[in-house]
């Protein structure tokens, strides 16, 4: 009975602990989206990323198929929620509230948008996890990434050239969309 009593009280004790703290949670709830990749350019690159807050900004994950094997490519966050164009040029630049320099993500200074290079495998896909550090999600706030567009660019970024990182022709689109 006892050990019973003592196994029921650690339970209980643990459960509390992950159970959510509404008031240490107020106002950051988690939210989630997604983003279908369509080509663009002439690529057959396709795939659906999804996001969702996570600490200090969005974490993005998703696989992407139809890229050139064994090459690494740009991965930004552009200004626009617009992928109409056949070569997304309609979603703007980097997307940069903050008016930084083009950077990698690591660099002290970067656009909100900047993210590493993605790289494909042997088979032209690439899995991605990245977070984006300082960037909101359907919060409303000047760094939310809400409503705008992901694009892979057809070369890597080479995180110098301003203001887009040299990263050329942009080969697939999507919009972030709230779930």
């Amino acid at each position: 009975m006892k050990n019973l009593l003592l196994t029921s009280a650690v339970v209980l004790a643990l459960s509390a602990c992950a159970a959510p703290d509404s008031k240490s949670r107020a106002g950051s709830a988690d939210k989630a989206a997604s983003a279908v990749m369509a080509a663009k350019s002439g690529s057959q690159v396709a795939g659906t990323l999804e996001m969702m807050t996570m600490g200090n900004g969005v974490h993005v994950m998703g696989t992407l198929t139809g890229l050139a094997p064994n090459q690494s490519f740009g991965f930004h966050v552009h200004e626009k929620g617009d992928c109409s164009a056949a070569d997304a040029t309609s979603a703007g630049g980097h997307f940069n509230p903050t008016a930084q320099p083009h950077g990698s993500a690591e660099s002290a200074a970067h656009h909100a948008g900047d993210m590493d290079n993605i790289k494909s495998d042997e088979n032209g896909s690439a899995r991605v996890s990245f977070h984006i550090e300082n960037v909101g999600l359907g919060n409303g706030s000047a760094t939310d990434i809400n409503g705008r567009a992901l694009v892979v660019h057809a070369k890597p970024d080479d995180y110098t050239t301003q203001p887009s990182g040299n990263s050329g022709d942009r080969i697939a689109c999507g919009v972030i969309t709230l779930k």
